[in-house]
């Protein structure tokens, strides 16, 4: 995917400051919290396979589900930001790697977690990353994206010292819903809110069981 190297650039460069930077955001996100808690009882009550947050970051919200009960492991495109997350959750799996091609045997998964990761994919490109999200999830399985809400146009960020700047797409929940629906998925709930600079969405699918 043309998008990753820079990416991956761009949190390799920011990966300190921006675990220290993420904390209390997530802390004071009651709305958001409330839609992974609701995310893992479902995941729970369906039997409570393995789950992957995939954009994992340092790893707060993948240790924020593991305490919420689910079996859960962290992937992200980043070394490291993987780095940190394995030093700061040493009881946690995080691996190296790429949401669009996971390496991981078809019906494995109970859940997926994208929180804040898909805006960095071009709105074109959604459906790549939800046909293997798909391909991934058991039937009946569980996803959950959270991503800036906006018209799909593209908003590129500062660039720190070495000249590094991160592109994101504000994302219109609508055709991020009936991309979903496309790719085989039923959205079952949708949320959206007000935030700090731009709105925020939330969108929860299920796969057929």
């Amino acid at each position: 995917m043309p998008t990753l190297p820079a990416t991956r650039a761009y949190y390799d460069t920011v990966a300190e400051d921006y675990a220290e930077r993420v904390r209390l955001p997530f802390a004071q996100d009651v709305l958001g919290r409330a839609m992974l808690g609701a995310f893992a009882e479902e995941v729970r009550a369906d039997g409570g396979l393995p789950v992957a947050d995939l954009g994992c970051g340092p790893g707060h919200v993948t240790a924020h589900l593991a305490g919420l009960g689910l079996s859960v492991s962290g992937v992200d495109l980043s070394p490291r930001m993987v780095d940190i997350a394995r030093r700061s959750h040493p009881g946690l799996r995080f691996e190296v790697g790429s949401m669009d091609a996971l390496g991981l045997p078809a019906g494995r998964l109970g859940g997926i977690v994208a929180w804040w990761s898909v805006l960095h994919t071009p709105p074109d490109l959604l459906p790549l990353l939800f046909a293997e999200f798909r391909r991934v999830l058991a039937p009946g399985g569980r996803l959950l994206l959270g991503f800036h809400a906006g018209d799909g146009r593209p908003y590129t960020g500062e660039k720190r010292d070495n000249g590094v700047a991160y592109a994101i797409h504000l994302l219109d929940p609508d055709r991020v819903g009936a991309q979903l629906e496309a790719a085989g998925f039923t959205v079952t709930a949708r949320l959206t809110a007000e935030g700090e600079k731009w709105p925020q969405a939330c969108v929860l699918g299920r796969t057929a069981a």
